[in-house]
């Protein structure tokens, strides 16, 4: 997976804590081009509304504990499977914390192309015992 140039991956599943509650970022880099921590929430379904609410949570908890000085405010990336243009929209028509929401596609090999192959692979073996 590539996330672009200048990014240091700091940790996956990065603890941060707000009052007695553990909160999970899925995972967490810094973008040295920026100058700030990017966290990036993982979802397998459609964007939720509920998705920028926890996800101003996690950058404000970046911003008060685990942010330096001299860096710029955290900024949050929600990925989606899919999304709904309209509530995304009006989610983040009044938000001012720096977040981005887009969908991803997965990329599969060719139906074809994969039973070919272990086809192959299956000779290869049966050849060599």
């Amino acid at each position: 997976m590539e996330v672009g140039k200048d990014f240091t991956f700091i940790g996956d599943e990065y603890r941060v804590q707000v009052g007695n509650h553990d909160f999970f970022i899925d995972l967490l880099f810094y973008n040295r081009e920026l100058s700030c921590l990017v966290a990036f929430e993982l979802k397998l379904g459609e964007f939720k509304a509920e998705y920028l609410g926890k996800m101003n949570l996690y950058l404000e908890a970046l911003d008060r504990d685990v942010k330096k000085e001299q860096e710029n405010p955290s900024v949050g990336v929600i990925l989606c499977s899919s999304k709904d243009k309209d509530v995304v929209e009006y989610s983040l028509s009044k938000n001012m914390t720096q977040t981005l929401i887009s969908e991803y596609k997965l990329k599969l090999i060719d139906k074809k192309l994969l039973e070919t192959k272990l086809k192959e692979m299956k000779l290869l073996i049966e050849n060599n015992e």
